[in-house]
C-alpha cells in the first residue's frame, strides 16, 4: 500500500497501489551489516540471555493468552509457540517496535537470536507430526539471499535438516522496493521523514544510510516430522557450526497433527495425463489435459501427493481440483520473465490458478482445495499477475490451500460473485494476503490465516466499482510488514467480523477505512464487529505521527457512510485505538461523520481512545477504557482551533467507562497535542 500522505512532493511519487519519535518506538534507519553485528543493529532493544531451563510449553494466539481472543480469529490445527518462552541458550531480542529491525516484525515483537551451535527447544503441547518454524537469516552482502541449514531433533534424536532461505525476504529502500542493499534512493524527488526533506531538492543533498529501510525479514518452512510425538516431547532447532548463516533468528514454532493424505479414485487423477510428481518436469500441460478431461466427464481432477512443476498459469472455469492435502501436494513454480509484456502489462508469469478475467467472461463453479501453491517472486512489481490465484471466480469455493512465495495470495478482479475463501493459509507474500479489487460481490472470506504479507492482509479495493454485500469473518492477520491487518477501500454495505489482528509494522493499522487509491465512496452500511487488534496503530513515518488500531482516513472523499464499530476489542495500541484524520492539503474539503462505537473495550494505549485529526463527528456508547497513555480524547479537528471548539464533535451516549470521555471534553473541547509522548501500556489482562 502506497501511503498517500505527507507533503504533497511525496505524495506525487506513492500515488500507484498496484499492489521526534517516542523512545520506545524511535524510527530506526542505521546500517544493517550483514553479520552477528546486524543482531544488534536491526535487533532492537532489551537483548538478553534466555534461561536454559525447559519450561512448560506455553500456547499463545498472536502471543497473547488464548482466553483473551477466546472466539475470534481463525480456528487453526496448530499450537502456536513463542521462542521467547521456551529453552534456549540464545539471545531474546525485543520487545521493539522500531520500524527496520527485526523484533517490530516478530509475532509479539520478541523473538530469540542464536548463533553456531546454540538452540531453542520447545515442549510440544499436544500430539504433533509436523512443524512451521518461522525465522530469518541474514541477506547476502550484494542482496538476493543465502541459504543456512537448521537441525531439528526431537528428544535429542531424529535429526532432521532443514535448509532455510533468505532469498524471499530482505527488502530496501522506497516502494515498490529493491533486493540491492548497496541502492541509492529509488525516488530521490520523493519526500523522506529521515531528513524531513525532498532529496534531490536539498542543498547540500542529505546523507542517506545504505542499506536504505530493511525490511521483510523473516520467512517460514514447514517440515513433516515422519512420526507422532506425543505432547510432552521437546523438539530442538539447533544451529549447526559450519553454516552460511552468522546469525539465526527464530521467532515461532507452529505444531501441526497432519492426517493421512486424502485420495479420491474417481477423480481425473494427473499422473494418468503426464504429470511428474518428482517436480523436475513441468506439468502445467498434464494439468491443462486432466483439467479438460473432467470437464468432459464431469469429473473432478486430482492431485495426488507429489511436487508439481508449474511455472505459468492454470487457467480454471467449471472445474474441481482437489489435492491430497497441502502438506502432500505442491505446487511448485519459477517466475518467468516475458519476452514481450502481456496484455495485462506482466512483465512475468508464474505458477498460480487463474479464472478468466472479467472482460473475458469470467469463471464459475471453480472449486480448489487441499494443495499448496509455492512460488518464486523476490521482488514486487505491481503489474505482474504472479498470485497464486487470480482472476474473477463466481460461485466458487477455495479452501484448504497454502499459498507461499507469491506476489499476493489471491487477488480477484471483478464484477464476479460469491467466492468463498475458507480455511486456507497466506504465507511470505510480497504483496497482499487477499485483495477483492472492483465490483466483488456477495462473497466471503473465513477462517484464514495471513502471516507476514507485504501489503494489506485482508483488503476490498473498490478502485472502479464498487465492492458489496462482502464478509471479512474469523480471520487471523499478523505481522503485515507494511500497510494494515484489514483494509476497506471504499464500497457498500461490508463487514469485518470476529477478526484477530497481531502487530502490523508500519505505516498502518490493525483496521483501516480510508478513502483513498481512486476508491469508490463508502456507502450504505459497514460493520466492523467483534473483531480483536494488538500492538496495532503504527508510526506514520511521513506524517511523523503514530495512528489507530482502528484509523479511518479521508484523503479524497468524506466518509459518510453508516459507520457501526460494535464490540471491538483494541489491546495494547501502540499509540491510539481509534483515529479519524483527513490529510492536510484536503483538510478543510473532507470529513468523516456517521461514525458509531458501541461496547468496545480498549485495553492500553501509548496515547489515546481517541485521536481526531479531522472535521466531523463520531458517537459512543459503553466504550471502556483502561491504561490510557495520554489524555483520553486528542482532538485536533482540523487544525483551526477556533473560538467554538474543534470542528470534531463527540456525542456520548452513556456507559463509557474508565474516566477517557469526561464531560469537560464534549461535545468538541480542543484537547490538541500533536504529537504527544508514547507511555507503553502494561500488558493485556482479562476484563
Amino acid at each position: 500500500m502506497p501511503q498517500n500522505s505527507g507533503p504533497a512532493a511525496w505524495r506525487r511519487g506513492a500515488r500507484g497501489r498496484r499492489a521526534g519519535s517516542p523512545p520506545w518506538v524511535a524510527v530506526a534507519v542505521g546500517a544493517v551489516a550483514l553479520s552477528v553485528a546486524a543482531v544488534g543493529a536491526v535487533g532492537g532493544a532489551g537483548t538478553a540471555h534466555a534461561g536454559v531451563s525447559a519450561p512448560a510449553p506455553l500456547v499463545t494466539r498472536a502471543a497473547l493468552a488464548p482466553s483473551l481472543v477466546a472466539g475470534r480469529g481463525a480456528s487453526v490445527d496448530f499450537a502456536e509457540q513463542e521462542a521467547e518462552n521456551a529453552a534456549t541458550n540464545g539471545t531474546v531480542i525485543g520487545p521493539d517496535r522500531s520500524p527496520y529491525t527485526l523484533p517490530a516484525e516478530a509475532s509479539g515483537r520478541r523473538a530469540v537470536t542464536l548463533t553456531p551451535g546454540q538452540y531453542v527447544e520447545f515442549t510440544l503441547p499436544s500430539a504433533a507430526n509436523a512443524i512451521t518454524v518461522r525465522y530469518s537469516i541474514p541477506d547476502s552482502p550484494t542482496g538476493g539471499g543465502i541459504t543456512a541449514p537448521l537441525d531439528v531433533a526431537v528428544n535429542g534424536g531424529h535429526r532432521r535438516t532443514m535448509t532455510l532461505t533468505s532469498q524471499y525476504a530482505w527488502l530496501y529502500n522506497q516502494y515498490p522496493f529493491s533486493n540491492d542493499p548497496r541502492a541509492g534512493l529509488l525516488h530521490p524527488d520523493w519526500w523522506i521523514t529521515e531528513c524531513g526533506c525532498v532529496p534531490s531538492a536539498t542543498t547540500p543533498p542529505p546523507a542517506i544510510t545504505r542499506p536504505f529501510r530493511p525490511n521483510h525479514f523473516y520467512d517460514e518452512q514447514r517440515l513433516l516430522l515422519g512420526r507422532t510425538y506425543r505432547a510432552g516431547d521437546k523438539v530442538r532447532l539447533t544451529v549447526p557450526a559450519g553454516g552460511n548463516a552468522a546469525w539465526t533468528v527464530i521467532d515461532l514454532l507452529d505444531s501441526h497433527l497432519v492426517g493421512p493424505p486424502r485420495v479420491n479414485l474417481t477423480a481425473a487423477n494427473v499422473l494418468a495425463f503426464g504429470a511428474d510428481p518428482s517436480g523436475r518436469r513441468d506439468s502445467a500441460d498434464a494439468i491443462d489435459a486432466a483439467i479438460a478431461y473432467a470437464q468432459r466427464r464431469h469429473l473432478a481432477v486430482y492431485l495426488p501427493p507429489g511436487v508439481f512443476q508449474v511455472n505459468r498459469h492454470i487457467i480454471v472455469d467449471n472445474v474441481t481440483i482437489e489435492g491430497a492435502g497441502s502438506w502432500y501436494t505442491i505446487v511448485k513454480g519459477h517466475e518467468v520473465a516475458l519476452s514481450t509484456p502481456a496484455p495485462d502489462k506482466s512483465v512475468h508469469t508464474g505458477v498460480g490458478f487463474y479464472g478468466r478475467y472479467a472482460a473475458d467472461g469470467g469463471s464459475s463453479n471453480v472449486h480448489l482445495s487441499g494443495f499448496a501453491i509455492s512460488g518464486d517472486v523476490r521482488e514486487r512489481i505491481d503489474t505482474d499477475q504472479v498470485n497464486g490465484v487470480g482472476g474473477a471466480l463466481s460461485d466458487s469455493t477455495i479452501d484448504g490451500l497454502y499459498i507461499h512465495h507469491t506476489k499476493v495470495g489471491m487477488w480477484f478482479d471483478g464484477p464476479m460473485t460469491n467466492l468463498r475463501i475458507t480455511n486456507n493459509v497466506i504465507a511470505d507474500q510480497i504483496a497482499d494476503g487477499v485483495n477483492f479489487h472492483t465490483g466483488v460481490t456477495n462473497s466471503l472470506v473465513k477462517n484464514n490465516v495471513i502471516r507476514n504479507s507485504g501489503d494489506d492482509g485482508l483488503a476490498m479495493w473498490s478502485e472502479t466499482t464498487e465492492n458489496t454485500d462482502n464478509t471479512f469473518d474469523h480471520n487471523t492477520v499478523q505481522t503485515p510488514v507494511l500497510a494494515n491487518g484489514i483494509a476497506l477501500y471504499g464500497g457498500t454495505d461490508n463487514t469485518v467480523s470476529n477478526n484477530l489482528v497481531a502487530d502490523p509494522v508500519r505505516e498502518g493499522s490493525g483496521i483501516h477505512l480510508g478513502s483513498r487509491f481512486g476508491a469508490q465512496p463508502f456507502t450504505g452500511h459497514v460493520w466492523i464487529t467483534d473483531n480483536t487488534t494488538v500492538r496495532a496503530g503504527t508510526f506514520e513515518l511521513n506524517w511523523k505521527i503514530g495512528l489507530g488500531a482502528i484509523w479511518l482516513y479521508a484523503l479524497e472523499r468524506n466518509i459518510d457512510a453508516d459507520v457501526e464499530v460494535v464490540g471491538d476489542r483494541y489491546l495494547d495500541s501502540t499509540y491510539n485505538a481509534i483515529m479519524t484524520v483527513a490529510d492536510w492539503p484536503v483538510k478543510d474539503l473532507y470529513s468523516i461523520t456517521n461514525l458509531h462505537l458501541k461496547n468496545v473495550k480498549v485495553d492500553g494505549t501509548g496515547n489515546s481512545v481517541v485521536s481526531a485529526r479531522v472535521a466531523g463527528s463520531a458517537s459512543f456508547e459503553n466504550v471502556d477504557a483502561r491504561n490510557v497513555g495520554a489524555v483520553g480524547v486528542n482532538n485536533c479537528g482540523s487544525f483551526h482551533f477556533t473560538p467554538a471548539g474543534s470542528e470534531f464533535s463527540l456525542n456520548d451516549l452513556g456507559g463509557n467507562d474508565g474516566g477517557w470521555l469526561a464531560p469537560w471534553m464534549l461535545p468538541n473541547t480542543i484537547t490538541c497535542d500533536d504529537r504527544p509522548p508514547v507511555v507503553p501500556p502494561a500488558a493485556p489482562s482479562p476484563w
